[in-house]
């Protein structure tokens, strides 16, 4: 029997449902679930509760919480990784946090890589990923990945989207997005632990020193970018719908 072959036409209406089906699922996870979890991240006190009711299934369900926080992009992680600390402890805290945000990055990266750009930009505008197009032939790019993910309040959800548009290997994405993140998931994972134990003036020590690398990294990643764009805004071509699947090939 004879295998069936898509046309090109059959190809792009199939890649155009399947980025419609997960911008809807995106919306409802959003609506129903992320809504209702950014309210429960702002209680600490009740999030410990309730994962202290439910033992090892209160530690799952935050890994994937933090799973659909990297999936679902508007959905802010810093209030999450804070509640990792408080209700769980600095040490099995950073490891939950670090579990589910990065199996929601390897989750992200291998969707972009099969459906490209058009599925990054459910969430981010094209203009936002465009910024970042210098990257794809950039010799510091693996610095510049790095540096994102190692800094607290760099836009790491806007990278993880762009990372499956490019030619990087898995191997090397999988450490940048786990020893990378380490250094930021740690601060917060730290102070909402010192916050739990009440010690607030450590906790305020903690939170002061990461507002200040915070602040330090993104004036260095806009620096970067507004170099990069300048020198290189002609030369860079624009992403395409199949910008994905296309650097996977090359």
């Amino acid at each position: 029997m004879k295998k069936r072959t898509l046309t090109d036409r059959q190809k792009k209406l199939l890649a155009a449902g399947a980025v419609a089906v997960f911008a809807v699922f995106s919306a409802a996870v959003f609506w129903f679930v992320g809504r209702p979890m950014i309210r429960f991240a702002r209680q600490p006190d009740l999030f410990r509760q309730w994962v202290a009711q439910r033992g090892v299934w209160g530690k799952l369900a935050y890994v994937a919480m933090m799973i659909l926080q990297v999936l679902v992009a508007v959905i802010p992680g810093e209030p999450l990784e804070l509640c990792g600390g408080y209700a769980f402890g600095a040490l099995w805290g950073t490891v939950l946090c670090l579990s589910g945000a990065t199996l929601g990055s390897l989750l992200v990266f291998a969707l972009v890589r099969r459906w490209g750009t058009a599925l990054a930009e459910v969430f981010f505008s094209r203009e936002k990923l465009q910024s970042l197009a210098f990257l794809h032939s950039s010799p510091k790019r693996d610095v510049i990945f790095w540096l994102i993910f190692t800094v607290p309040g760099t836009p790491k959800d806007l990278l993880c989207y762009f990372a499956g548009l490019t030619d990087l290997p898995l191997g090397k994405w999988i450490l940048i997005c786990t020893v990378g993140r380490l250094p930021s998931v740690i601060t917060s994972t730290v102070g909402g632990h010192a916050l739990g134990g009440q010690h607030y003036l450590f906790a305020a020590g903690t939170f002061a020193v990461t507002l200040a690398v915070s602040g330090i990294g993104l004036l260095i990643y806009r620096a970067v970018l507004r170099r990069h764009n300048e020198n290189g805004r002609e030369q860079e071509p624009p992403l395409s719908s199949g910008d994905g699947q296309a650097r996977k090939k090359t």
